[in-house]
């Protein structure tokens, strides 16, 4: 008897991970079925179904895919990463007769080749002549954001196969060419055959140094060196654990004072504010913060006070829709959109529409748009979707106890009340005066009246009960 019925492939973009499935495909009893739970698409992305199930059967249940999986003959599974669907963790990450292979790569060159990748769209190389590259910049806010989900994906991973007694098979990105590793991945999963050579099809992409690859590559070593990580090749997990939203915070230009955003809240009017309290430009405030020079910050202001704000739960909604799914600009999320479109309903077109003023796309289209949106946030915040659950529409109470790890803010502000609150904590950092607040932090406002009734309360209310609850909201209006 198999000791596996079917494996997983836990790896992420840029890892090598195309090429370990061409690797197991050569394999006799081994079948990779590519991205099987991929939120967007199903196996690849001109795929209609993986062994007779489809998207919209996937979707409504994933246990029936991973039936399929195991029913088919021989040894089948498919690679899975961090934004996939998260109910299949819950399924086979702790099931022993699934073998789960996990693949690294050095997250630096994982990020730049992704960079890469993005700017020359040129995700697979085949033939080295048709080889594109480009030189990009490395920005170190994106980067420790990208090794932070790694590293919490990661140790998901290791803390759930310890606490159930399982193990898995760890492949390098430098050993995907040891065609003596991969007949070991093979014996491994139990599977009686053997190559004697690589897949030769899929070519290495950008193989010069590092420093030919970034304009700014003197920036990305000194950024490197500041994040202070040790073995980031070659170990499952990361160490040590960072809190992925300190990068965002935001630090007054001479106050001792620290604005902790949450994602979809009111980032540029207290950015604004904080200028305006120290009579500076916008960007002379302090960003991009690590854990050491927020650390710095602290010690050097030992007076300081941090101050987050939370929103009615409709306005904290609106916005992130607005923002990620309705605006097809920089920071919109397409393939999300594409989902939501397909297969939840969202019927938003592309294109970024002004309800306000597009005949088809009118207020109306925007309202039964939104409370669309909510529905889907009603299961997606209840992990019963395969599409992430972003920090844009995440529960505010989820963020801030996010914060925890690291540090939680001293006050907490509501919208509606931010002229005391941020009075008080003006007087707090030494000041007698403090510049006028807006009475309007939300740029959808006007939106969001027109449209707002008991109906899209009602479906709030159903996403975002604990933020309800904790923060003590009642309607908004």
């Amino acid at each position: 008897m198999s000791k596996f019925d079917y494996f997983i492939l836990f790896a992420e973009m840029r890892t090598g991970s195309n090429f370990l499935e061409a690797n197991l495909n050569s394999f006799d009893g081994i079948s990779c079925l590519g991205e099987a739970f991929n939120p967007h698409f199903i196996g690849y992305p001109d795929s209609d179904d993986v062994l007779g199930v489809t998207q919209r059967d996937r979707e409504t249940d994933p246990q029936r895919l991973i039936d399929a999986v195991i029913a088919a003959p021989e040894l089948n599974g498919f690679r899975f990463f961090n934004d996939h669907d998260p109910r299949v963790l819950d399924i086979a990450l702790t099931d022993p007769r699934c073998a789960k292979i996990i693949l690294t790569r050095n997250p630096a060159d994982s990020y730049i080749s992704w960079k890469i990748a993005t700017a020359t769209g040129q995700w697979k190389l085949t033939n080295a002549t048709h080889a594109k590259t480009s030189k990009v910049r490395f920005n170190a806010a994106e980067f420790e954001t990208h090794l932070a989900g790694l590293q919490a994906f990661q140790v998901r991973l290791m803390n759930t196969l310890q606490r159930t007694g399982q193990t898995a098979f760890y492949v390098a990105y430098e050993d995907l060419h040891d065609v003596e590793v991969m007949n070991g991945l093979a014996l491994w999963l139990g599977v009686d055959d053997h190559i004697t050579g690589i897949n030769k099809k899929l070519k290495k992409q950008n193989p010069m140094p590092m420093a030919d690859k970034v304009e700014n590559f003197d920036a990305m070593e000194t950024a490197l060196a500041r994040l202070d990580r040790f073995n980031l090749t070659r170990t499952p997990n990361f160490e040590p654990r960072r809190g992925p939203m300190i990068p965002t915070y935001i630090g007054a230009a001479q106050s001792a004072l620290l604005y902790m955003p949450l994602k979809s809240g009111p980032t540029a009017a207290m950015s604004d504010w904080m200028a305006r309290l120290d009579k500076v430009p916008t960007d002379q405030l302090l960003t991009s913060f690590s854990q050491k020079t927020l650390r710095d910050w602290q010690r050097n202001n030992p007076r300081h006070r941090k101050f987050s704000v939370v929103r009615h739960p409709v306005i904290w909604a609106h916005a992130a829709f607005c923002d990620r799914i309705v605006f097809n600009g920089r920071g919109s999320f397409t393939e999300i959109r594409g989902t939501l479109r397909k297969v939840h309903g969202v019927d938003v077109p592309d294109g970024g529409p002004v309800p306000e003023t597009d005949s088809v796309y009118d207020m109306a289209a925007h309202r039964l748009a939104f409370i669309a949106f909510l529905k889907f946030l009603r299961n997606n915040l209840s992990a019963q979707t395969a599409v992430r659950t972003d920090a844009a529409w995440a529960s505010q109470l989820g963020l801030l106890q996010a914060m925890a790890d690291f540090g939680l803010p001293d006050v907490i502000v509501r919208e509606d009340a931010l002229r005391g609150d941020l009075a008080r904590l003006a007087g707090q950092v030494g000041h007698d005066t403090m510049p006028e607040v807006p009475t309007v932090t939300d740029p959808y406002a006007d939106r969001l009246a027109t449209i707002y009734d008991d109906q899209i309360e009602s479906a709030a209310r159903d996403a975002y009960a604990k933020d309800y609850e904790a923060f003590g909201f009642g309607p908004l209006r």
